[in-house]
């Protein structure tokens, strides 16, 4: 028994010593650097963009609550908030994940023509599982999108997306508060 006991706590202390060493490659990959006005300037620009106050809806919908009414109640909070101040409250935050450049670079898609569709069939999209049709590109546009600044700027906010989403219901919890 004593020795089932210390190959136990000997595997534990070998699997905390493995997630601490994988713990300095996640934060290398942040962007590094000051976060200048400008910087969270293009963060909001982006968030105003990509509408995030629908965004916040959505994460509203499908937090957990206790009861119908408190999630009435946290719709209710929410929607006595400016969009402006969603935006304003989310852009120092994300500015710490999300570079200027790629700011720019998606504030300048999510303004185009083909942008502003798939925004909107990001929030209003009724589509069954399997069938994912989206907006239909124009030859320009897919030209467009195959830049090497837009692909990367592309990546990066799909790989900001988690914490978009989580910074969105930090700002939800203090709304709701």
């Amino acid at each position: 028994m004593r020795l089932m006991k210390t190959l136990g706590a000997a595997v534990l202390m070998g699997a905390c010593s493995m997630s601490f060493a994988a713990a300095p490659a996640a934060v290398a990959a942040a962007p590094v650097g000051v976060i200048t006005v400008g910087h969270v300037q293009a963060v909001t620009d982006l968030m105003t963009a990509m509408q995030m106050e629908k965004m916040m809806r959505t994460i509203t919908g499908s937090s957990r609550y206790a009861s119908e009414a408190q999630r009435a109640a946290a719709y209710a909070k929410l929607g006595k908030v400016a969009p402006a101040q969603i935006y304003a409250r989310l852009a120092y935050p994300l500015a710490r994940t999300i570079s200027a450049e790629t700011a720019n670079e998606m504030t300048r898609f999510y303004t185009s023509s083909y942008g502003k569709k798939v925004v909107y069939q990001m929030y209003n999209s009724k589509v069954s599982y399997g069938n994912a049709a989206g907006p239909v590109a124009t030859a320009a546009e897919r030209k467009d999108m195959q830049r090497p600044a837009y692909l990367k700027a592309s990546k990066a906010l799909a790989d900001a997306d988690g914490v978009i989403r989580h910074e969105g219901f930090v700002l939800l919890q203090s709304i709701a508060k």
